[in-house]
């Protein structure tokens, strides 16, 4: 339904609804094989494009109503250069230069013609308009086609103005709440907390919880609100000295902190460390960070990961308790290769082989890697 609100109020047909169930089964997290993420399967560029944000802390691609407006607009841009929905759905997939290209090509302005050979459009593209019609043919009389469909029940949610980073954790705790509901419900947060450069950040909370997180956030500090490591910058350091001393990723560490992985650093200057603090906030271990989870719509199945939470108990909430960063084990199946493990946990080839003393890219199925959650061990 919001789906079809959104392309009601921007005059475009319904049935585009229908999608994102093609692109990524509805599923906000959706990760492809080429990066392309969300219910709209936005590869980043298209998606900065189309006015999502990306960075360090949020990739608005996951965010199921900020991505429908994206991909609203980015869906009637491409009607508005082909006048056709079924070669606008084309490029779409394949993108508007490939169709183009296609059609001068071949000089036909028909999907159907276009499609009928193999010379000009790839099989990816030229099966997907016809999902796509399927998938609306099948949506609009599901019994007749044998499926039962059964209604989902919406979250009741309230929204909470951030005027500065929260971890997560805190707002867990006040909202009685895992921490993984907040994080349901706000798919498009990349970390532990809110970002810290946002001064008016529109949190979704269960309902009925937004008064309290408000009232308990006047009586905590900023730095409480949001406790992170942080790093003192010394005579002659660089993203690269600091980032090797700490075992953190340069990239990460200058995105952490709004910087270019070039930039020049000032002595005396502050530095936010791209790791999860060690200390547990929330009052129950319900409340911890999950483990990594990643979904694709490639077909292949999830890998297998025996996660050890990093948790402990409060028993009061100022106390505080230092906890480890969170530890992963990966089992290596087929098809698995460095790099895409690091692409998986959002960490670096580099790190891999230092934590699990690889000398070369070479893994054997079944191989069990260790992944630290946030860049690394913790230490005080």
């Amino acid at each position: 339904p919001m789906i079809q609100d959104v392309l009601r109020a921007e005059g475009l047909p319904l049935d585009l609804a229908y999608v994102p169930l093609i692109e990524s089964a509805f599923k906000p997290n959706a990760l492809s094989k080429a990066k392309a993420k969300g219910i709209w399967q936005f590869m980043r560029g298209t998606a900065l494009e189309n006015g999502l944000k990306h960075d360090w802390y949020i990739d608005e691609r996951s965010d199921p109503e900020k991505a429908t407006r994206a991909a609203a607009k980015y869906l009637k841009t491409l009607y508005g250069m082909f006048d056709d929905w079924h070669l606008a759905l084309a490029s779409y997939n394949g993108g508007p230069g490939r169709v183009q290209r296609a059609m001068k090509r071949s000089g036909r302005d028909d999907f159907w013609k276009l499609s009928s050979t193999k010379r000009y459009l790839p099989r990816e593209t030229r099966d997907y308009v016809p999902l796509i019609l399927a998938a609306v043919i099948i949506a609009r009389n599901p019994t007749q086609y044998g499926m039962n469909v059964m209604p989902i029940e919406v979250p009741a949610v309230e929204t909470v103005t951030l005027a500065t980073g929260v971890d997560l954790r805190r707002v867990a705790e006040w909202a009685g709440t895992p921490v993984q509901t907040i994080q349901d419900l706000n798919p498009e947060l990349r970390r532990w907390t809110t970002p810290l450069a946002a001064t008016d950040y529109e949190l979704k909370v269960p309902e009925g919880t937004a008064d309290v997180i408000s009232a308990r956030m006047l009586e905590v500090s900023a730095d409480e609100l949001a406790p992170l490591n942080r790093h003192t910058v010394k005579n002659g350091e660089t993203l690269l000295s600091i980032s090797k001393k700490l075992k953190v990723s340069r990239t990460d560490l200058a995105e952490a902190n709004y910087l270019s992985p070039k930039a020049a650093l000032k002595t005396g200057q502050q530095l936010i460390i791209p790791r999860a603090p060690t200390l547990l906030l929330a009052a129950n271990t319900d409340t911890t960070a999950p483990a990594a989870q990643t979904a694709s719509i490639s077909g292949v199945a999830p890998v297998e990961t025996d996660a050890v939470p990093a948790s402990a108990t409060v028993t009061n909430a100022p106390a505080r308790v230092e906890r480890a960063t969170e530890k992963v084990i990966h089992r290596v199946r087929r098809g698995d290769t460095l790099f895409s493990i690091a692409k998986r946990y959002d960490t670096t080839v580099e790190e891999l082989k230092e934590w699990n003393r690889l000398r070369s890219n070479a893994i054997q199925i079944g191989q069990r890697l260790t992944i630290f959650r946030d860049g690394g061990p913790s230490t005080n």
